[in-house]
């Protein structure tokens, strides 16, 4: 029976092949080819149409046959052969390792040859030029404010520009090479597909609001579209990608509507994963939720990206501090009051129950609540129902309750500073949320996500860390948690002019040594070193700051710069 044409199963291996990004052909007994992948077509510069049914001899001119070839008489034998040079029709060079092999029939005679051809170069043409002759589109490229990458038909990175890096936060030294998926969320992501489906269909795919994820784990808001790349023949050979950085749209997106979601909060310590998993459920019920945890640890934002979540998020989400509005005004701030309900009450106005009718109210600090409204706030829980000041009938309402406290409830309840029976109606849902001094693992992530948005708000690319800076941040317990740390780095970002945010840009209480430091601010083994070691490790752990350098030595300023200038020692 002799090779008539293609089978099934060699479209699924063609297949296969090209999305390995490796070319493939068949050739039938009479040595005319039956089948020839994408892969094979972009190598080679042509078309399948102008491929079928022709003499392989005629049409690969460019590929040596092998020295086995499966119709000579020396035998058919299967095996890879060294790699060889291939030109195709547009002259241009290839280096490819060929490995073919015969196709039998049932009577094991050869009626068909099944070759690969495995390139070792980049196979877009764009990529390929700008290393050689089109260096000034790389130039062009690399200075524009969009990021821009570009991979082969297997999803290879090939090109990965400068605003690329500072947008992902990831290196082209790591990314050339290897799969582009990681740039996004992984392989089964929205974006990573879409990019595939632009490279399969040949299509470009309009631009979206996307994300990336840094390789600390940052979430960055992005728009993205995606283009196909094709040679000279119109093959396409591989996939471009354009993004640009959305951070501070999002965050402007952000303040409008006063909404968020779970990817606006950062976190990679399993106590945060936790909390994470946890929300995203409860976020979805109707649950009275307790948020407690030290002051600036989140407690507000965590209330909005539930609110947001739910099913209430169309409706508003009203904030009462209990313990910024005096006692005397609370009652008529939350509940509300008719007309004449006291001196100065020309007319009716509502509180914040009413206007939080439908969706949700964040009672802050409600620890701090007096016991008289405590009785009032739990007869809205169990009735949903209480009277305005001043009122002769109830107003009944339809409102999700999300409270928060810094000093403890279970610890008032104790005391008898806030009713028990009150505590366990707000607390169904408990939310602990862990100072920043027991999660070190989110201090860097958390440093990357500030960086970005505070960078964003001024219109510039976050800058980079020295070491000397990171080491200090790192080393700082937090006791105002994220929100001390919001300051820290927007006090840096003030006085940093460059683009390195080093150890003298944090603010002084960081980088004040402690007291009684003097001598024993060394480190470990430091008094054995000789002088000159000994004041260059104090000079470098104090980012050459003289001041704090001789305070760490034991020694005056004036001494140190004299020993300076006899050790020839500067920055």
């Amino acid at each position: 029976m002799g090779f008539k044409g293609k089978s099934i199963a060699c479209d699924q291996w063609l297949g296969v092949l090209d999305e390995l990004n490796v070319g493939a052909f068949m050739v039938g007994s009479d040595r005319r080819i039956v089948a020839l992948n994408l892969s094979a077509q972009a190598l080679l510069g042509i078309r399948a149409p102008e491929a079928i049914g022709r003499d392989c001899r005629d049409v690969f001119l460019g590929v040596p046959c092998l020295a086995h070839c499966p119709f000579r008489g020396s035998g058919p034998r299967a095996g890879p052969e060294p790699v060889i040079p291939i030109e195709g029709e547009n002259g241009e060079s290839h280096l490819v390792t060929r490995i073919s092999a015969p196709v039998y029939d049932s009577r094991r005679r050869v009626v068909g040859c099944f070759t690969i051809l495995q390139d070792h170069s980049p196979i877009a043409d764009l990529v390929n030029r700008i290393h050689y002759e089109e260096r000034s589109l790389k130039l062009i490229l690399d200075n524009l404010d969009v990021g821009i990458f570009t991979v082969d038909r297997g999803g290879v990175v090939t090109f990965f520009n400068t605003a690329a890096e500072k947008i992902s936060g990831h290196s082209r030294v790591d990314l050339l090479g290897r799969s582009g998926s990681g740039v996004f969320e992984g392989g089964n992501s929205a974006e990573w597909a879409l990019l595939m489906e632009t490279i399969a269909a040949g299509a470009p795919r309009s631009s979206m609001k996307s994300r990336m994820i840094t390789p600390e784990g940052v979430p960055v808001p992005i728009r993205a579209s995606f283009f196909p790349l094709a040679n000279e023949k119109g093959i396409v050979v591989g996939g471009m990608a354009t993004f640009s950085d959305l951070t501070l749209v999002h965050q402007l997106d952000q303040a409008i509507q006063d909404r968020y979601s779970f990817h606006d909060m950062v976190g990679r310590s399993a106590p945060m994963q936790r909390i994470f998993e946890n929300v995203q459920v409860v976020a979805k019920t109707d649950a009275t939720v307790l948020i407690e945890g030290p002051t600036g640890t989140g407690k507000d934002f965590l209330a909005k990206v539930i609110h947001s979540a739910s099913r209430r998020s169309d409706r508003p989400l009203i904030k009462v501090n209990c313990a910024a509005i005096p006692d005397s005004l609370l009652e008529s701030e939350m509940f509300g009051y008719m007309r004449g309900a006291f001196t100065g009450a020309e007319k009716d106005k509502p509180g914040r129950f009413q206007a939080a009718d439908g969706g949700t109210i964040f009672l802050d600090e409600i620890g701090d609540l007096p016991l008289a409204l405590q009785a009032k706030l739990l007869r809205v829980i169990e009735e949903k129902i209480f009277f305005p000041l001043g009122a002769t009938h109830t107003t009944q309402v339809d409102v999700r309750i999300i409270s928060a406290s810094n000093q403890g409830l279970a610890k008032l309840v104790a005391g008898k500073r806030f009713r028990e029976d009150l505590y366990y109606r707000l607390n169904v849902f408990r939310i602990e949320l862990p100072p920043l001094k027991e999660r070190p693992a989110d201090v860097p992530l958390l440093i990357g996500h500030i960086l970005r948005r505070l960078s964003a708000a001024r219109g510039m690319p976050p800058p980079e860390i020295s070491e000397n800076a990171m080491q200090v941040l790192l080393n700082y317990s937090y006791p105002g948690n994220i929100r001390e740390l919001e300051n820290i780095l927007e006090h840096a970002l003030i006085l940093c002019q460059e683009n390195t945010l080093r150890r003298k840009h944090l603010p002084d209480y960081l980088r004040r040594p402690p007291l009684n430091a003097g001598r024993a601010a060394r480190r470990p083994g430091e008094g054995r070193l000789p002088e000159r070691e000994r004041i260059l490790a104090a000079l470098r752990r104090r980012d050459w700051n003289r001041s704090q350098a001789a305070a760490d030595l034991g020694m005056d300023r004036s001494t140190l710069w004299r020993k300076m200038k006899k050790f020839e020692l500067a920055p």
